[in-house]
């Protein structure tokens, strides 16, 4: 029955600009699923739905996180490209020279943008060092970065 439940709850928040628990619960009610508030919320919390802008007067309405990803990740892009001005490596050690006062912003980009060859990364006010993996994947993080900064 939850499985049901929160299927249904994925396809109302697709098709309706739901704003509140209790519009979605209304929602759920009608399509036979008898649900409290507390179901209502823990269901929002185990599908990760967040609210976002319905461009509506600055109305919310909810998300599944997974659904924004697209947007998020092109967010992180612009943000690692405005802040990014060189890269270099030592062995395994990627170091990122930024903009002054942008290490950490785009460290923060890397890190969402699921860089799986960084162990773990370190930023300043203007540079960020990176643990990778191997040599080898530290110079395809290049090419993959480099990319980014070309596009």
């Amino acid at each position: 029955m939850k499985s049901k439940r929160q299927a249904k709850i994925l396809e109302l928040i697709r098709k309706y600009n739901i704003e509140t628990q209790e519009e979605l619960s209304d929602r759920l009610e009608k399509e036979g699923f008898a649900v409290t508030q507390a179901t209502i919320s823990r269901d929002i919390r185990e599908l990760k739905l967040t609210k976002v802008a319905s461009g509506t007067g600055g109305r919310q309405k909810y998300v599944a996180l997974s659904e924004n990803h697209v947007d998020m990740s092109e967010k992180y892009i612009r943000v690692f490209k405005d802040g990014f001005s060189s890269m270099d490596m030592a062995q395994n050690i990627l170091v990122i020279k930024t903009v002054s006062g942008m290490a950490m912003a785009v460290a923060a980009a890397l890190d969402a943008m699921d860089c799986h060859e960084i162990v773990g990364s370190i930023a300043g006010d203007d540079t960020i060092m990176c643990a990778v993996r191997t040599v080898e994947d530290t110079e395809n993080l290049m090419k993959r970065l480099r990319k980014i900064i070309d596009n």
